[in-house]
């Protein structure tokens, strides 16, 4: 149930690429595909402990790897917009080549995105977005595409007719489009299915535990949940169970934790970006962000001073995971001898 056929397309495109730079210099530049000893793509996050970020990077290392370049994981524990800003201008500092960010929130990493691309690195942006940026690239799996194939999900499970409940992260752009799409969805195509509840949890299994409870309270008949991200999800299916109730859950991303609630049959499903292709690809963007010698293109970069290798937006497919292909997800299992 793989959504990939757009980064699949993507990975064939720079694997030409990558091969007609090894065998044709640029008609501008004396360029190759690949890193000089040394230089180094640092990819970026905020609460660097979550377990969504370790395939991204092991994606993001073997891109690296790959190309001959050196990689390093920075970030702040903590989910701080201001930490991570600070973290963020710790790395430009020390002028790596590229920067692959994800920015907690968009409009706060304007200025430090734009100073960083003014002094030569190459930033690109992966699941969420700071769009008035002069970022260079953007890549993320379809959060619409997400939110209308959960909304068809419930849609089917409930008949037709029910009510749900949407859980919110505000202010992070991927976690809000997943929450507004489906309720824009369900409201223009599925008018008999009712949003009875929409609380912020902002990622805090707790908070998502104490909103889920009073939802379940206030509305006995509530038939599911849509969670934009695993950790509210987490306290949410820890409020359905200890209430004995019967609610369709369903969340993007996962976390060890969700998983086994899914392998249990306790989380109905859960939609997770291609995590490994958004590292690898993530790195590529950016890669080429940093070596814009590679190409000569045809537009006028040359007389506005706009970095040729602009990608303003890619998708690296999503996933559905569900109790019959669980095991394939598993993080322990992926990360042995490497």
């Amino acid at each position: 149930m793989l959504k990939s056929l757009k980064a699949a397309t993507a990975i064939g495109l720079i694997a030409a690429a990558a091969a007609i730079a090894g065998a044709v210099a640029p008609a501008n530049a004396e360029g190759k595909f690949a890193c000089e000893p040394g230089e180094t793509y640092v990819m970026n996050v905020m609460v660097s402990g979550h377990p969504y970020w370790v395939p991204v990077f092991e994606g993001f290392k073997q891109a690296a790897k790959a190309l001959g370049c050196e990689a390093a994981f920075t970030g702040t524990p903590e989910y701080d917009i201001t930490k991570q800003i600070a973290s963020f201008e710790q790395e430009v500092v020390k002028k790596p080549k590229g920067i692959l960010l994800h920015p907690m929130q968009s409009d706060p990493f304007i200025e430090p995105i734009n100073r960083a691309i003014d002094s030569g690195i190459s930033v690109t942006t992966f699941a969420a977005d700071s769009p008035m940026s002069k970022r260079t690239a953007y890549i993320t799996s379809d959060n619409v595409a997400e939110a209308k194939f959960a909304a068809e999900e419930i849609v089917k499970a409930l008949g037709g007719k029910g009510e749900y409940a949407v859980l919110e992260n505000p202010g992070q752009s991927n976690h809000d489009l997943r929450v507004t799409a489906l309720i824009d969805y369900m409201e223009r195509t599925h008018p008999d299915m009712k949003l009875v509840g929409r609380q912020a949890t902002n990622q805090d299994s707790n908070a998502a535990y104490q909103a889920v409870s009073a939802m379940l309270q206030a509305n006995p008949n509530l038939g599911a949940l849509w969670i934009p991200e695993a950790g509210s999800a987490e306290g949410a299916v820890a409020s359905v169970l200890e209430a004995k109730k019967k609610v369709l859950i369903l969340h993007a991303d996962i976390t060890p934790t969700t998983l086994e609630h899914i392998k249990q049959g306790n989380i109905h499903m859960s939609i997770n970006p291609n995590q490994g292709i958004q590292g690898f690809m993530g790195f590529m963007n950016t890669f080429l962000g940093a070596h814009p010698e590679l190409i000569d293109p045809f537009n006028d970069y040359k007389v506005s001073g706009f970095n040729p290798m602009q990608v303003p937006s890619m998708d690296n497919g999503f996933a559905v995971i569900t109790k019959a292909n669980a095991a394939s997800f598993d993080l322990n299992e992926y990360m042995k001898g490497r």
